[in-house]
């Protein structure tokens, strides 16, 4: 673990925020697990998932049902006898009662029914590799936005020493001047580029706050909730890309997600040809029946037992629609293989990418920091010349530019090289959740 102090101040810093808390990386991660949105919502996509694999959305169980058929008629009917004779009654009445409960059960559905709980299964864990890859994106926005802000701390602590040192050239030019060694010209330059300092820190404030207010957000919290970031960055400087590479292809969740789309899709295919096998359905129960007639030989009648039997469909010809739900659910399963295919590539050509901003970067944070240190020396011998008289108060101005421009090289070189290693452990699936 390399390990890089905020040494960049000349001066005293004296930008103060003694009347805010400090935010800790991990506290910042651990209120994201604990009230992101985005993490509920996919939080809960996953309980869905869990809570469907089941025998019975499979179609793997039996139904039992309880059944009440009532009906009544009331009729003027005229009935003719065997002998001749007719019967006549106005409003007849007919009365019939059955209840009871009854049972329905496929048995044998051409092992579809196999086929859709293991889909089951498998929609279940790609909802947990959904949730993973979810996690892992708004934690990864926890830490860049994060370390966005360490860096504009950072920036803000070089503008800071500059104003310092004008507020120094301003009183030493105004000494000067009521002395009769100095221009107002050199008065007027000094303060102008005191001006120019604290125009430059309040435009910086202002994105300070702005994303202040957006990590605030990614923690679903009070948008104005007040909190002052580590002065630090440290990252990883051996991070190697075959390691890496191997880690992404076995934990990126959004490959095993798509890796488990396509298992989705083939059995789904298994399941669109289980339709061309015979199904087998039980069937029982136990039924109450009563009658009433007002007129016929029968006035009334009541049973109650079991009743039971089995039932058997064979496909035979559906319009050519079978072997063309086949043809679509391949082609399905093809596209699913191209998307995986793509993914992987994807998954690599990022990979790459980032490793090699990782690696650019880390040598820029070398640079930058011996510039840093020069900017810092230069500065030094210039302001020692400028209080004897010895230079002018532009090359002052120019020590002090190359100063800060060192200075915010370096704080953008850590933040940049800090953003490659946090991708790349995204990618890898490795990033720290806690």
């Amino acid at each position: 673990m390399l390990r890089i102090p905020f040494y960049i101040l000349l001066f005293l810093f004296s930008y103060s925020l003694q009347a805010q808390d400090i935010l800790t990386l991990e506290e910042a991660v651990t209120l994201a697990l604990e009230n992101n949105y985005e993490i509920k919502i996919a939080a809960n996509n996953s309980k869905i998932d869990a809570t469907n694999n089941n025998l019975a959305n499979a179609g793997m169980l039996p139904t039992l049902s309880a059944n009440l058929n009532n009906n009544n008629s009331q009729t003027n009917t005229t009935q003719t006898q065997a002998d001749g004779s007719q019967r006549t009654l106005n409003n007849a009445k007919n009365f019939s009662l059955t209840y009871g409960v009854g049972l329905d059960w496929t048995v044998f559905d051409g092992l579809s029914m196999f086929a859709r709980k293991e889909q089951l299964a498998t929609l279940e864990a790609q909802g947990k590799a959904e949730l993973q890859a979810t996690i892992l994106n708004r934690i990864s926005d926890v830490y860049l936005t994060y370390y966005d802000l360490v860096q504009q701390q950072q920036v803000m602590a070089s503008i800071d020493s500059a104003i310092v040192i004008s507020n120094e050239r301003v009183t030493t030019a105004q000494n000067r001047f009521s002395i009769g060694k100095a221009s107002k010209l050199e008065l007027l330059n000094a303060q102008v580029d005191l001006n120019t300092d604290k125009s430059l820190l309040l435009s910086q404030k202002e994105i300070y706050k702005n994303t202040k207010i957006k990590l605030n957000e990614l923690l679903a919290r009070d948008l104005q909730t007040d909190f002052k970031v580590i002065q630090e960055v440290t990252f990883e400087d051996n991070l190697t890309y075959e390691e890496l590479k191997e880690l992404a292809a076995e934990q990126n969740p959004q490959l095993q997600a798509q890796i488990l789309t396509k298992k989705v899709a083939d059995l789904n295919l298994k399941q669109v040809k289980g339709n061309r096998y015979p199904t087998v359905r039980i069937t029982s129960g136990y039924n109450f029946t009563r009658s009433e007639a007002s007129l016929g030989f029968i006035t009334q009648s009541s049973g109650q037992g079991f009743v039971y039997g089995v039932s058997a469909s064979v496909p035979i010809f559906n319009g050519f629609l079978q072997n063309k739900r086949e043809k679509v659910a391949k082609y399905e399963v093809e596209n699913a293989a191209f998307v995986l295919g793509q993914q992987k590539l994807a998954l690599e050509s990022q990979m790459a990418s980032f490793y090699q901003s990782y690696q650019t970067n880390l040598e820029l944070t070398k640079i930058e920091t011996e510039n840093v240190a020069i900017a810092k020396q230069n500065l030094e011998i210039t302001l020692a010349k400028f209080k004897i008289g010895t230079i002018t108060t532009i090359e002052v101005r120019t020590a002090q530019q190359n100063y800060i421009e060192a200075s915010v090289r370096y704080a953008t070189a850590l933040y940049n090289t800090k953003l490659s290693e946090i991708n790349l452990k995204e990618l890898a699936g490795t990033l720290p959740l806690k």
